[in-house]
């Protein structure tokens, strides 16, 4: 992986995360453990701090940035697919953000809710929990998202990470 410190700030990755040789990683940035993130990925914490919770997938070429006045935050057990731009917001625990989506400065997306494929949540919005967020800009369906709807994906990329974790290995 591609881990840079800019100045005095270092990432702060933990032994159990799996971060893909690919993914780069700068700055201000906090992965908690059995977290993945996958190839492409760019966490750069430049003006702020990105945190990662436990047994979160960043999936490839996502790219998550900061803003100065506050930080960009993935809960645990959260799902942030393939090609996604979170940028100073919050993304609560046991959420999941679908491929392309764009999350912007101060949305929050609370527990159990769901950003659907390339929706754009725009700045300020909340998702609240148990609803899911569709379309551009995003519209919201209340209770339309049961507790628990993406344990199975969480615990995939888990053990996925597990796996390539042990046994990815550059033959080039």
């Amino acid at each position: 992986m591609a881990l840079y410190a800019l100045g005095d700030l270092v990432p702060r990755i933990h032994p159990d995360a799996f971060v893909h040789p690919d993914a780069v990683i700068i700055g201000n940035v906090e992965i908690g453990p059995f977290s993945t993130v996958w190839p492409c990925a760019v966490l750069r914490g430049d003006t702020g701090l990105i945190s990662i919770g436990a047994e979160t997938s960043i999936q490839d070429c996502t790219v998550i940035h900061c803003i100065p006045t506050r930080p960009t935050e993935v809960g645990d057990r959260c799902v942030v697919g393939h090609i996604v731009h979170l940028e100073g917001c919050s993304i609560r625990s046991d959420s999941l953000v679908g491929n392309g989506s764009v999350v912007l400065h101060n949305a929050v997306i609370e527990s159990y809710a769901l950003v659907g494929s390339n929706a754009v949540i725009p700045n300020n919005m909340v998702v609240p929990s148990f609803a899911m967020a569709l379309g551009v800009p995003a519209k919201i369906r209340e209770n339309a998202v049961e507790a628990g709807f993406n344990a199975m994906a969480v615990q995939s990329y888990v053990e996925n990470g597990k796996r390539f974790k042990a046994g990815l290995r550059r033959i080039d």
